[in-house]
């Protein structure tokens, strides 16, 4: 990353000792650090989808631009080396005819991701819900169909009303499967069943299906009563959508196998919000066991949430104070004093 957020010039590894990507990465640090811009700049240099960088505020002259190097796994496993992907804009230390055949490269695999495949899903902090009722359309081109090229919002709240989309994907998922028993959407409808029991774990809340006559999905809470979602406390509704919105994007992408062994990669800006803090400290260890083979990279400041993870999984992001510069600290100084 050159010239994002508050970093001039950054590098910053996924990987784990062994040099395969880390299934879990946390950014913990305080407010204005560049958590949110990390999550930002992965999100803008995918397999499939590459856009500029917003010119720096402080100085319109200065070049924007990320290099991001993708592990494929089992979206190309013929691939032992990573494939690079750059800004548009991005000028490189390297000879013509490797730049050319990089583009060349990129511009494959733009067109080779609108067959399927390479999953990344974001979830922005500002993340809401809305009182919406359920609206099922043409399946074929929302529920069954995940967009490679879908721009990543970390900042813009009038595009993270979370509503609509999750109880569209329950509820087709649960049509689906009675509609044909033993087919694939009845493995999707069990997978999502197993993810949100994970996810749950401990809240009281458990899912149920579908009203039969209203169509909107049930659970119930503490006590054995029923309610819908929108009754539901912020707090499982936002593990709800993560759960149910990542599943989706899988299931799409990965329709000859089952969603739970698919492999993609989930940006979940400010994993903390709106979660309570006794739950805090299982969020990550729930996330990765909802969905082992997905790549886990959360924001959070919220040290409770560090404390539930292995240090080696934790990046620190600290503001030095003489210098004002954003340092990244692993291991054990992967903390803030």
């Amino acid at each position: 990353m050159v010239h994002v957020g508050p970093f001039e010039d950054l590098t910053l590894s996924l990987e784990d000792d062994s040099g395969a990507p880390r299934r879990l990465v946390v950014l913990f640090g305080g407010e204005g650090v560049g958590k949110t811009s990390v999550l930002g700049a992965v999100a803008s240099t995918r397999p499939g989808h590459a856009t500029a960088q917003l010119k720096p505020r402080a100085d319109e002259g200065q070049l924007s631009y990320v290099v991001t190097d993708w592990f494929l796994g089992l979206d190309d496993p013929a691939r032992l080396h990573p494939l690079r992907i750059t800004s548009p804009n991005a000028r490189l230390d390297e000879a013509e005819d490797a730049a050319l055949l990089r583009r060349r490269e990129q511009a494959h695999f733009e067109r080779r991701a609108q067959e399927g495949g390479y999953v990344l899903v974001s979830f922005s902090g500002a993340r809401w819900f809305s009182r919406s009722g359920v609206v099922l359309s043409t399946p074929e081109r929302t529920i069954l169909r995940y967009d490679v090229r879908a721009t990543a919002s970390f900042d813009d709240a009038t595009r993270t009303d979370l509503t609509r989309e999750t109880k569209q994907v329950l509820a087709y998922t649960a049509i689906a499967a009675a509609l044909a028993s033993g087919s694939r959407y009845e493995l999707v409808d069990t997978a999502l069943r197993e993810v949100l029991t994970v996810l749950l774990d401990g809240s009281g809340v458990t899912y149920l299906g579908l009203d039969p006559a209203r169509l909107e999905p049930i659970f119930t809470i503490a006590g054995g009563r029923r309610v819908e979602f929108e009754d539901l406390g912020r707090s499982d509704r936002t593990l709800i959508a993560i759960g149910a919105l990542t599943l989706r994007a899988l299931a799409a992408a990965h329709p000859t196998v089952s969603p739970r062994d698919a492999e993609g990669v989930a940006l979940i800006d400010d994993i903390d919000a709106h979660q309570p803090l006794h739950r805090q400290r299982s969020l990550a260890n729930r996330l990765r066991h909802a969905l082992p083979r997905v790549q886990w990279v959360l924001t959070t400041a919220s040290p409770a949430v560090v404390y539930g993870c292995d240090l080696a999984d934790v990046i620190a992001l600290r503001r030095e104070p003489d210098s004002g510069r954003v340092e990244l600290h692993e291991g054990p100084d992967a903390v803030i004093h």
